[in-house]
């Protein structure tokens, strides 16, 4: 049902089928295409979230809740961002939601939390982005068992930049691509520092100056999983290209103390918000999990970006172990948009 024609069926098919003959390690069931965006077509955001300490019902919970906010548009894919400990939960928490919607159209990641315009959610819950519309479109990669697991810093620097900078190039290069493309997200097992090295691999593809952000799942031992079609991964990255006639603006802000968390989450929506020539219909926000911890009250982050956005534009937001966005710092690359980050909140206004 979420197919428009034979033709786009026909592209799918071979693009997935070119991804097999020439990448190395990539399979047929690592790409996904919906149809193209039209010109000054419909576009629908909108967000859905749960809490509940049983996975599956906050699962199904949530995509209910998102499918009614989506009205009669059937999504052409679906976000989610989970907090659930071990695997099994986490299974679950698919299950649940694939019960509502196709597998083939959900991704996602582990994270320390979510937040939406509803408010924060810390454990045992489950945040829900879901894209449709004629007026935009997407295509997802997956790029599986990146190979650094046990590598460190510290002993493996060069290797782990070496592995990393390659799979962001094979991930990108695995996406199918459109003249309107506008942002890419993307959702790692990498977490800050090593999501700088995998960001440089993708921009090999994509050019330093194309919007790029995203988040790296939950660092803690087991709970580093991305989800691509609705199946669990470790070790591994996946890409969601946004495509259509429309803006995008991002920002980034810094910060590691109680009153500057604030203060920054602040700042950082005002200037992705002023930076917009158009009138936003979404806002994404990768936020630092870090940052969280250093809150007294993690609701006074999401008011004082309330205070700038209003709380009627969608908002998914999510807690990570690093980010991608425009960097903070002194020493970032003047000549690159966006980096592969620590202590950051960054956020992307879509408009039109």
């Amino acid at each position: 049902m979420y197919w428009k024609t034979d033709l786009t069926k026909a592209f799918a098919v071979l693009s997935a089928l070119i991804c097999f003959v020439l990448l190395p390690g990539c399979a047929v069931n690592q790409t996904y295409v919906s149809p193209g965006a039209t010109k000054n077509g419909s576009i629908v955001v909108r967000t859905a979230s749960s809490q509940n300490a049983d996975p599956f019902h906050a699962g199904k919970q949530a995509a209910r809740l998102l499918r009614e906010q989506m009205a009669q548009v059937p999504p052409h894919t679906v976000v989610l961002a989970e907090c659930f400990e071990d695997q099994a939960r986490k299974k679950q928490v698919l299950k649940g939601i694939c019960s509502v919607f196709p597998a083939n159209i959900v991704f996602g990641f582990s994270t320390y939390g979510s937040f939406d315009q509803q408010g924060c959610l810390d454990g045992d819950s489950v945040g829900l982005l879901g894209i449709g519309g004629d007026g935009i479109a997407t295509a997802a990669a997956l790029r599986r068992d990146l190979g650094i697991a046990g590598l460190t810093m510290e002993k493996n620097k060069d290797e782990l930049a070496r592995r990393l900078r390659t799979g962001g190039a094979e991930l990108a290069a695995r996406l199918s691509r459109r003249p309107d493309d506008r942002l890419l997200v993307i959702m790692a097992d990498a977490h800050s520092p090593k999501n700088q090295f995998l960001l440089e691999g993708a921009q090999q593809v994509m050019g330093k100056g194309f919007p790029i952000t995203g988040g790296s799942a939950n660092k803690n031992a087991g709970q580093t999983f991305v989800y691509f079609q609705g199946r669990m991964h470790t070790g591994s990255a996946i890409a969601l290209l946004l495509s259509g006639d429309f803006d995008v603006s991002l920002s980034g802000r810094q910060a590691k103390e109680n009153a500057k968390v604030v203060s920054s989450a602040a700042a950082g929506a005002a200037q992705a918000l002023k930076s917009s020539g158009a009138k936003p219909f979404s806002v994404l926000a990768f936020n630092c999990a870090g940052r969280k911890g250093k809150l007294d009250n993690i609701a006074d982050e999401l008011k004082a970006i309330q205070s700038v956005l209003g709380n009627k534009i969608p908002l998914f937001g999510a807690y990570c172990a690093g980010e991608i966005g425009p960097a903070d710092t002194a020493e970032k690359d003047p000549a690159a948009l966006s980096s592969g980050l620590g202590w950051h909140v960054i956020f992307t206004v879509i408009a039109r």
